[in-house]
């Protein structure tokens, strides 16, 4: 949701033979049928074209052709301006456009401004997850998408006399001193990621992220982390985090098969390459596309390397596999 103020490191590669499989990637489309505005650090937004923008996403998935075999929605299908009396149909009207992709399913996860419009338990079945907001898919032999629910500890989205609700407000008290939760004015770093905005993976999910890529390993998957919050500094400004990245990573670390982590969220995008050799891609946002421009994509996945074909404001980057499994 915020800039990063890094910038992408690009690398564009020759494709010397078809790709196994290609899937589309759009992050951040926060439709809203009302005027265009600003962040609060006054970047533009551009609420009704969002929308035109994954319009041109889905045809160009669409006339693909290899073919695109699924996309994957990164959180934020509805901007929490949308007035609370047309969410639903704002949410509708958006996963109608996905419905125009004829080459597969469309996977979605649940980012913030979601779960300002929406209760989680109907963007859920809206959304089509299956049962609940994290989980994974094996869309070709040897590989596997997780898909995580980022907002699984948080202080948005659940009821305020959840037990959740009132465990991350206390968490959040004991790390930002502001009145305000959602300014991180004050903090240093990566404390700046203990805003209301954010949140984590809680323990349950953590275990079940333990179990997913434990059984990915024992079979020579090759795995795609799939989360609104990005997972690595460096690949985001530190108010755009998971808050308990560290723990996320560890447990992605702990099996040596993901090849990358992709994320939404910090709109200006961002990559980094971890220690372990794990790609870390955040995806420009389409909310901030201005009319005539664009911010979608689709990866192309060969042996030993991801490429990311990025379209108008979303960069290109190829993504060697350097785990030696994979080499």
């Amino acid at each position: 949701m915020l800039a990063h103020p890094g910038g992408v490191g690009v690398v564009r590669a020759s494709v010397a033979r078809e790709p196994l499989f290609s899937f589309g990637v759009i992050a951040d489309v926060q439709y809203a049928d009302i005027p265009d505005g600003r962040s609060f650090l006054g970047v533009p937004r551009y609420y009704r074209h969002s929308i035109t923008v994954l319009q041109r996403a889905v045809r160009s998935w669409n006339s693909h052709k290899a073919g695109v075999k699924f996309c994957v929605n990164f959180g934020d299908i509805v901007d929490g301006f949308c007035p609370k009396d047309r969410s639903l149909s704002a949410v509708q009207a958006v996963v109608a456009e996905f419905d125009r992709f004829h080459g597969g399913p469309a996977y979605h996860m649940l980012g913030n401004h979601c779960l300002y419009n929406l209760p989680r338990s109907e963007l859920v079945s809206v959304l089509r997850m299956p049962g609940r907001a994290y989980y994974d898919f094996s869309p070709w032999p040897g590989y596997r998408f997780v898909v995580l629910d980022a907002y699984d500890f948080s202080a948005v989205g659940w009821p305020r006399d959840h037990p959740v609700a009132a465990a991350a407000r206390r968490f959040l008290e004991e790390r930002n001193p502001n009145s305000d939760k959602n300014s991180p004015t004050g903090l240093a770093g990566e404390d700046r990621r203990f805003v209301m905005f954010n949140g984590g993976v809680g323990e349950k999910q953590l275990r079940w992220l333990d179990s997913v890529l434990r059984d990915a390993s024992r079979r020579g998957e090759t795995v795609v982390v799939c989360s609104h919050l990005p997972l690595h500094p460096g690949a985001a400004s530190p108010a755009g985090l998971m808050w308990n990245y560290e723990e996320a990573l560890a447990v992605v670390h702990r099996h040596g098969c993901v090849a990358a982590c992709l994320a939404g969220h910090d709109h200006k995008g961002g990559y980094a390459v971890d220690a372990c050799g794990v790609h870390h891609r955040t995806l420009e946002a389409a909310l901030e596309c201005p009319p005539g421009t664009d911010a979608f994509g689709h990866v192309n996945v060969f042996p030993g390397r991801l490429s990311l074909v990025g379209s108008g404001r979303m960069a290109s980057t190829d993504m060697p596999l350097v785990l030696p499994r994979l080499s």
